[in-house]
């Protein structure tokens, strides 16, 4: 079964997260900004969700994490917990 490694930033408004991507692409650093920002328990660990396989995380999130490039950070992505800036670090 393919496995995708993420990290992701969780917030409730399409306005905070394209604010905190123009930021990650004016070179902030995302552990921090996930830190400071992210609705999600992840925050703690600077959004890092670890591994998983499809299926285990909404169809908006799956998506990216098993289709978009590696290390590139990607967002808005809307599902219904909120507004997503997804980074995809590995995937098997």
């Amino acid at each position: 079964m393919p496995q995708a490694t993420a990290r992701h930033i969780l917030v409730s408004s399409d306005e905070l997260c394209r604010k905190l991507m123009t930021q990650l692409r004016n070179g902030a650093e995302f552990g921090l900004l996930a830190a400071q920002n992210s609705t999600c328990p992840s925050a703690r660990n600077g959004g890092n969700l670890g591994s998983f396989e499809p299926g285990k995380m909404v169809p908006e999130f799956d998506r990216v994490a098993f289709t978009a490039p590696l290390r590139t950070v990607h967002g808005p992505v809307h599902s219904r917990f909120g507004y997503h800036i997804i980074e995809v670090l590995e995937r098997d």
